[in-house]
């Protein structure tokens, strides 16, 4: 198979793969404040859901949570999803797992402000929501970021578990190239564009920590 068919075909796979990443994005990043939120509730009920969740989210594989999520409508109720459903089997999964472990970060970061600047904010005449917007949210967001940072990349790599429910992105590509042409290159060009992704987002972060710099501890 010519090198320029190949890339074509891991190319298509990495467009699979960047959709699952932005979808995760998107939908676990508000997800994992209101989590958080019901995390740190004083509704003992509401938290200790909240914090069933998101021990079974973080203490049971990601892929097995995939299949259940894929299988379990056919198999408790006798429904089938279609063809469609693979990729918002996949996209619930994904949402819901790292929702859970953006959470956690979320209420480490929350819980580690003094709550000296609570009330110094309420004594200076802020609101709740103008204390949280300018005063907690801006530290939380610089305290959390290289924790958030690690999911993200993390994120990248993971997206490769959506082989399991057969969708195509790329290390689900390379793997099908690997096997009809018997070699490794295939690996080895989507194991490159993988890093490539990373070094990027790893830029990206960086630039977003100096610009916070001016938050001192």
């Amino acid at each position: 198979m010519e090198f320029a068919v190949m890339m074509s075909i891991l190319l298509e796979g990495l467009v699979l793969t960047v959709e699952i990443f932005v979808v995760t994005l998107v939908g676990a990043l508000p997800l994992g404040i209101l989590v958080a939120l019901g995390r740190m509730s004083r509704c003992k009920p509401l938290a200790l859901v909240v914090r069933l969740y998101i021990s079974l989210m973080r203490g049971t594989p990601l892929m097995l949570q995939l299949m259940a999520i894929m299988f379990c409508p056919y198999y408790l109720f006798g429904l089938n999803m279609g063809p469609d459903w693979k990729f918002f089997a996949c996209a619930i999964g994904f949402i819901l797992n790292y929702a859970a472990y953006f959470a956690e970060i979320y209420r480490s970061g929350i819980q580690s402000i003094p709550r000296g600047q609570y009330e110094a904010a309420e004594v200076l005449g802020y609101s709740r929501s103008q204390t949280f917007m300018h005063i907690v949210l801006p530290q939380v967001i610089k305290r959390i970021l290289p924790a958030m940072g690690n999911e993200i990349i993390t994120l990248v790599k993971d997206t490769s578990l959506a082989f399991v429910l057969g969708i195509m992105e790329m290390f689900n590509s390379a793997k099908a190239l690997a096997a009809r042409e018997v070699s490794m290159t295939p690996y080895i060009i989507a194991g490159l564009i993988y890093w490539c992704i990373n070094l990027f987002i790893e830029l990206i972060l960086t630039r977003v920590e100096k610009r916070m710099n001016y938050y001192h501890d």
